[in-house]
């Protein structure tokens, strides 16, 4: 892995003037180009919405993993309010309602049992592309893309040098027991079971700082009796699948802007990482928010005139 050379500053006019004219010096004012790194439930959350709040943008997903072999795949996937020390109480409220509205017209639509599917395609109705790819540094992305949108989870440790981010390790198990048709946790909330379409997935783990994604059978035996202890009905369970997920956490989201400079070279860069358990319950409200900032990139680009030379 290379390392990465990175510095912060504001998004001022001053700030934006050397990138804005090397944009269009560059090349004609047409649609601004945005890369999504990362093809989690945050990644591809992120380019439904850009290409839906700003106009006129081309929008790739750009990651070395997608479905079934992500994070998000492993999670139970439940809308349960978290907690983010680091994060206001009013911000989490409306990322928490956002998304809650946004699942709700889900549900009750006709793709509901499709959702996941349908999340995907919307970005390549929207004209997006995605692209199998590992990013082992931002500036990969340049002078291919004008803004990246980073929704690498843990993988932001090396891309945006952040060692505040850290992995809580959670094992799981997939199970097929058709007759559980509702959810049952305890009040820690560490042994739950959550049934789903194809499966009911029994938990859990919250192991911090283990990176470990092999399978523990100890745990798997642990997670089942707990379970059981619950609901005896799971003894008739069948297809045990044991999974593993590492919970990108830290102590708030990261929801920034960001501009990256090297050798006289911009590139704003939107920040949106960082979930931890609780990224299924506000993905849609911080994704919009996420949104909102890539627009506030492609305004600033497209607003500036650059001044005519003799």
């Amino acid at each position: 892995m290379r390392p990465t050379s990175h510095w912060k500053t504001s998004f001022g006019a001053r700030a934006f003037r050397g990138f804005q004219d090397c944009f269009f010096r560059d090349r004609p004012m047409d649609a601004a180009r945005v890369a999504v790194v990362g093809a989690g439930l945050m990644g591809l959350s992120t380019a439904v919405c850009v290409s839906r709040l700003a106009p006129r943008c081309s929008v790739t997903i750009i990651s070395d993993k997608f479905t079934p072999d992500t994070t998000s795949d492993v999670a139970a996937g439940m809308l349960i309010p978290h907690a983010y020390p680091d994060t206001p109480i009013h911000k989490q409220k409306q990322w928490f309602r956002e998304t809650f509205d946004h699942l709700l017209s889900v549900a009750s639509s006709a793709e509901a049992g499709d959702a996941g599917v349908h999340l995907v395609s919307g970005v390549k109705g929207s004209g997006g592309q995605i692209l199998t790819r590992r990013v082992e540094d931002l500036w990969e992305l340049h002078p291919s893309f004008d803004i990246v949108v980073n929704c690498t989870g843990l993988g932001s440790r090396q891309l945006a040098g952040d060692s505040k981010i850290f992995p809580v390790r959670g094992q799981v198990l997939k199970v097929q027991a058709p007759w559980v048709k509702h959810f049952i946790r305890d009040g820690s909330g560490l042994t739950y079971i959550y049934p789903g379409i194809s499966h009911v997935t029994l938990g859990g783990t919250r192991q911090k700082g283990d990176w470990n994604l092999s399978p523990d059978a100890e745990i798997s035996r642990d997670i089942f009796s707990r379970c059981c202890a619950l609901e005896p009905s799971l003894r008739g369970a069948c297809d045990i699948r044991e999974k593993v997920g590492l919970r990108p956490s830290r102590p708030g989201v990261r929801l920034q802007k960001e501009l990256l400079a090297r050798d006289g070279q911009m590139l704003p860069v939107v920040h949106h990482y960082g979930h931890g358990a609780g990224g299924f319950s506000v993905h849609w409200g911080t994704a919009l928010e996420a949104a909102r900032l890539v627009s506030e990139c492609v305004h600033a680009l497209r607003t500036h005139t650059p001044k005519s030379k003799l």
